[in-house]
C-alpha cells in the first residue's frame, strides 16, 4: 500500500469486534493520491494523502 511521502502516513492495524465480540484483524488505509506536485521548481509525481493536499503542504502542478 502507498505511503504519504510528505507526512509518512501509512496503513494502521487493529482489531474489528463483531456483535458477539469475536475479534478479527483489520487495517485502516489512508486516502493516498498519486498527484503531480511542484518540488524544487519541477513537476514530479508523488504519493500524497488528502490531508496534506487540503492543508497546503504541497502545491499541485497544473
Amino acid at each position: 500500500m502507498a505511503k504519504c511521502e510528505i507526512c509518512g502516513k501509512g496503513v494502521t492495524f487493529g482489531k474489528k469486534y463483531s456483535h458477539s465480540h469475536i475479534r478479527t484483524n483489520r487495517q485502516w488505509k489512508p486516502n493516498v493520491q498519486r498527484v503531480r506536485v511542484i518540488q524544487n521548481n519541477t513537476p514530479t509525481k508523488m504519493n500524497v494523502c488528502t490531508r496534506c493536499l487540503r492543508s497546503g503542504k504541497v502545491q499541485r502542478a497544473l
